[in-house]
């Protein structure tokens, strides 16, 4: 019963993650009370409780009851510690600790941050930004004290269908509120010994810098420090595409295989010299056993290897595992590996109920139990029964070999279903690359980061460090050019589309179904019940109908119509940063959950860099058949060509451009000869009308008020809109009266980011578009709007409704 219970917990905290909102305080803090009663009066009782019915009822259910209780007690407390909406961006003075590893990129510095003096209604932790030229700014250290102006805003990140949930990353770490500095800060004090944890991360950062400083630019010198201490922030962008088109992720980092092989190498030693070591002519193992001082040894330093790692989900399971095997061979309790995994699982949980919100938990978890099962005898080399021969070396080695690709093999199709549940992409090149770079990146590569990371931070020894990290890197660097070449291979990556939960729990039994023992029936043949994860589509529109998409891009635009036969993307996202933009994080996952394997028309508005930043993006995720946008941004579609995919010539928009597909019409209205050409990128975009069989949409791009009358005066004006996606964001110098009084939209639609600089939308085009009779959405309250014309039927979701989970941002705000 201890295992089915262990698991009833972890899965009622799991479940827990799945409201969208908590009970209230007394509610959860009763069913706590009853839970730990419930479970007292069980033990107390417990002779009575003899029957197998009745333990397998009784106490996983007292397990998922105490489960739920804690991590809604928990996860109530989190929500308690939260930003005053009434300061929310504001100016607030405010005394900060650094209580994190500083993230330094070229628009400035950010880290998590404790609040030790400001005013009422500011929570305890908040992830700090401060913005600026790195070069004058003084780099955080976990430990500082700062004084500053501080302009906070709550947890808010966006909501897209299928899309990363940025808000449950910040609500699992603790933090509950971003800010960013106003001015420029004060250093008051210097505490690197504040709390134990600040202790650690001032460590992390005393001996990042010195590896910073031993490595230098080298090409893969971040990858060495994420994996000799777990920060992965200096990795390149393009090496990350690398990494998870070959499925070798899980090696750039501190892995479950890095902390086992350290704290064996370290059990192995003390164990070598405690059973050979003697006091006053007495052994020491006489004293104690010198098993038990290994054990001990061996799981303190995969603590202490943890903890310099940053305490992931990764870490936290190899501990506990470690940490329970310890724990058995110490007292001798003969513990099974399903034992050892699910309390491992349940210690995870119990120190962070929020664990589950991470793919790394199931990814890590699930790896594990794939390695157990076809590791224990399931896919024997040796038929039952067969006596053991004598082997040669080679026969040895040659069995091993091919052991460890069966393993690979497995741990490649067990971990199927859940990669396309939560990535929608698998590695078709995964078994190849990894059986390159396990042994170079475990065994060579991690040994010597190692190494570099203690030499460097010895005073005298940087130029031996220096010699070994350029071994580590060159050897990284050799085993990466064919790794490299195969995630360039046509069809390395397979992409597939967000699988309904049913499908999945079938595939997953098929796997372990295929992972039973010699002689079960059907093993093989169970591996099918895979396919459908591998073939599902999503259902399209029937024809005259559509379904549209405008995504949570944050400040710009992206909008996905979808119709019985194409797939039409008008505008690409805006540009971030320098090296992420909305095509490559929002709209290219949708398109790939969506099932799209190519865009049918992909359109640009104009050539500003929140409707175009993504456009290098998509061109280079997917093919496009035609691709429009204003003839003025030939050079910027030109620069943004991939060079070696070929992509079609630019069709520029004009007026009176009309194409059918699926029983809709698509019409371009926009510019107008009197528009093209303009100095005005906005006044000579693009205009997209859409007339299905019983709706019609129009999307605006960014023109203005003037370009709206002019609209309004051609004779092909298609009269009264039953959804519009607004101009410029809302803004005031678009939607007109004249032009919201023609329109008689049933859904008027803004896109916008959450408290941008420009207040958009403005607030009387809001009362305007509310005034004309339209529902007003926007996606800095609302998160994607998925609009859908389906059997005369016009109706409109919200993501932030329909997704909303407790730790997100209210929509009313």
């Amino acid at each position: 019963m201890g295992r089915l219970s262990l698991a009833a917990f972890v899965l009622a905290a799991a479940l827990v993650q799945m409201l969208a909102a908590l009970p209230g305080f007394t509610t959860i803090v009763g069913l706590l009370i009853a839970s730990i009663f419930a479970m007292a009066a069980a033990i107390w009782q417990r002779a009575r409780l003899r029957t197998w019915r009745i333990k397998i009822l009784v106490w996983p259910l007292l397990a998922f009851m105490f489960g739920a209780s804690l991590a809604m007690f928990r996860a109530d407390l989190r929500l308690a510690d939260a930003l005053d909406p009434e300061l929310e961006g504001g100016s607030i003075p405010a005394v900060f600790r650094i209580a994190s590893l500083s993230t330094i990129g070229q628009q400035g510095q950010r880290a998590e941050v404790d609040i030790l003096e400001s005013r009422a209604g500011m929570p305890s932790r908040i992830q700090l930004a401060w913005f600026g030229d790195t070069r004058r700014q003084e780099t955080w250290a976990p430990g500082q004290r700062w004084q500053g102006y501080l302009v906070p805003k709550r947890p808010h990140g966006g909501i897209n269908p299928h899309g990363f949930d940025y808000e449950a990353l910040l609500f699992e770490r603790g933090v509950r509120a971003t800010a960013s500095i106003r001015n420029t800060p004060v250093l008051l004090d210097d505490d690197p010994y504040a709390t134990p944890l600040i202790a650690i991360q001032r460590l992390r950062h005393y001996l990042r810098g010195t590896m910073q400083q031993t490595l230098g630019d080298t090409r893969y010198g971040a990858v060495l420090i994420a994996l000799a201490m777990g920060d992965q922030a200096g990795i390149a962008r393009n090496d990350w595409v690398v990494f998870n088109r070959t499925g070798i992720t899980h090696l750039v980092s501190i892995s479950g295989m890095h902390v086992t092989m350290l704290a064996a190498m370290a059990g192995l030693a003390v164990l070598r010299v405690w059973s050979r070591a003697r006091w006053r002519g007495v052994a020491l193992a006489e004293y104690s056993p010198a098993q038990v001082i290994a054990a001990g040894a061996a799981l303190f330093t995969a603590l202490l290897y943890c903890l310099l790692a940053g305490w992931g989900v990764p870490a936290q399971r190899t501990f506990f595992m470690l940490a329970v095997l310890a724990v058995a061979a110490i007292a001798r309790l003969p513990l099974s590996g399903s034992r050892v995994l699910v309390l491992a699982a349940a210690c995870v949980v119990a120190l962070d109920p929020w664990a589950s919100l991470s793919p790394g938990f199931w990814l890590s978890f699930g790896a594990v139990a794939v390695l157990m099962m076809a590791g224990s005898g399931r896919w024997r080399l040796a038929k039952p029964g067969e006596k053991p021969a004598r082997l040669s070396r080679w026969q040895r080695w040659r069995r091993g070999f091919i052991a460890a690709c069966q393993l690979q093999l497995a741990i490649t199709i067990g971990l199927v279903p859940l990669l396309a549940l939560i990535f929608q992409q698998i590695s078709l090149v995964s078994p190849l690359a990894n059986a390159i770079a396990i042994p170079v990146v475990s065994f060579i590569v991690t040994p010597l980061a190692l190494l570099v990371m203690l030499l460097s931070a010895i005073p005298g020894l940087e130029t031996l460090a220096g010699w070994i990290g350029f071994v580590a890197h060159e050897a990284f660097a050799w085993s990466m050019r064919p790794i490299e070449a195969m995630s360039n291979w046509p069809g390395s990556n397979f992409a597939v589309a967000a699988v309904p939960w049913p499908w999945i729990a079938v595939a997953m039994f098929g796997i372990v179904w295929s992972l039973q023992p010699r002689g079960l029936p059907g093993r093989m043949l169970a591996l099918l019940l895979v396919l459908p994860v591998l073939v599902f589509r999503p259902e399209r529109p029937a024809h005259g109908e559509w379904r549209m998409t405008m995504l949570d891009v944050g400040q710009g635009g992206g909008v996905v119509i979808e119709t019985a036969e194409q797939t039409v993307v008008f505008d690409a996202g805006p540009r971030y940063s320098d090296d992420a933009d909305a095509g490559d994080r929002v709209v290219w996952p949708y398109l790939r959950a969506r099932g799209v394997t190519r865009i049918d028309q992909l359109i640009v508005s104009h050539g500003d860099a929140d409707h175009a930043g993504g456009l290098a993006s998509l061109l280079n995720a997917l093919p496009v058949d035609t691709l429009r946008a204003p003839s003025s941004m030939a050079g910027q579609v030109d620069a943004a060509r991939p060079a070696d995919r070929a992509t079609p010539p630019l069709t520029p928009c004009v007026a009176g451009q009309v194409w059918e597909t699926g029983g809709l019409t698509f019409t371009m209205l926009a510019p107008l000869p009197t528009m093209v050409g303009a100095k005005d990128k906005n006044a000579g975009g693009c205009v997209l009308f859409m007339q299905g069989r019983t709706h019609n949409a129009m999307l605006m791009g960014d023109v203005g008020i003037a370009q709206e009358a002019a609209l309004l005066a051609e004779p092909s004006w298609p009269g009264p809109v039953d959804v519009v996606v607004a101009g410029h964001h809302g803004s005031h110098t678009s939607s007109g009266q004249a032009f919201v009084d023609a329109t008689q939209a049933v859904h008027a639609i803004m896109q916008a980011g959450y408290l941008n600089r420009y207040r958009h939308p403005n607030q009387r085009v809001l009362k305007r578009w509310e005034q004309s009779g339209a529902v007003v959405h926007r996606s800095d309250h609302h998160g994607a709007i998925i609009v859908e014309s389906v059997k005369g039927q016009l109706g409109a979701v919200r993501a932030r409704d329909a997704q909303r989970r407790y730790w997100h941002t209210s929509a009313a705000s």
